[in-house]
């Protein structure tokens, strides 16, 4: 009898799996010098951990992602969610998606934020992930573990439980997030691509983020802009040709 792989599974696994394929694929596109937001040169001299910290650093994080996640499907399995097979109609999942969209956007605003502003939770935790000055798309997650947990894995039980999604259309919304935390942080600017079409916060928006003079601006992610507009922390920039060939992201004063 073939075995069936629960939805539960599924939504812990297939958004790790999704991770490492979709930056993968961004990381061959790297040779495409016309799309990068920074040289490589740049890329080696101002990045500090190398590409096999950084490798190890996500997948200590995912751990702690599939850890939590298997606990949180577990304490929810007895969930009326999980008592049928009937699945929410397309309205009802379009809903559940804007919820813990907005869920996770807000959680991620003021916790990231807030690494900012306490020096001591910056130099000690948050600074890890701005050592990637120039980020690179399987560097999304590298964090220190206590903010991964914080950050991403509480944040995304959070939009989960909130949101009232069903395991299933879990494995659709946390792929989709890790799609999308990929594209922001890939150092890419693709043509068409249609996350830059659909979302204001991209690649070129956070890269402005890990620069020295942005450090106290574009502290929203992954979706929407709206916390950093409507509390002055938004920095408007423009894209500009390198010399050396690429693309820069340049702030534009008021």
């Amino acid at each position: 009898m073939a075995y069936k792989v629960s939805d539960e599974m599924l939504g812990t696994f297939v958004p790790v799996l999704v991770y490492w394929v979709y930056s993968g694929l961004y990381m061959l596109l790297g040779c495409f010098d016309k799309y990068r937001l920074h040289s490589r040169k740049e890329e080696e001299t101002k990045n500090l951990p190398s590409k096999g910290t950084v490798v190890r650093g996500v997948l200590v994080q995912q751990a702690f992602q599939i850890a939590v996640a298997i606990i949180l499907f577990t304490v929810i399995s007895k969930d009326e969610r999980t008592g049928t097979n009937l699945q929410p109609s397309f309205f009802v999942v379009a809903r559940q998606f804007v919820v813990a969209m907005l869920v996770l956007d807000t959680w991620q605003y003021f916790v990231h934020r807030y690494m900012h502003v306490n020096k001591c939770l910056y130099r000690h935790i948050h600074y890890k992930h701005h050592s990637l000055v120039v980020p690179y798309a399987y560097g999304a997650l590298y964090n220190h573990p206590l903010e991964g947990l914080l950050l991403d894995t509480v944040g995304g039980a959070m939009s989960f439980l909130i949101s009232g999604m069903t395991p299933r259309t879990a494995i659709f919304f946390f792929s989709f997030a890790t799609i999308k935390t990929v594209d922001d942080h890939c150092g890419l600017w693709l043509p068409g691509n249609p996350l830059h079409v659909f979302f204001s916060n991209n690649s070129a928006y956070h890269d402005v983020h890990h620069q020295l003079y942005g450090g106290k601006y574009n502290f929203s992610q992954p979706f929407f802009v709206m916390w950093d507009k409507i509390l002055g922390t938004y920095m408007p920039y423009s894209l500009v040709k390198r010399k050396d060939g690429g693309l820069e992201a340049k702030p534009v004063k008021d």
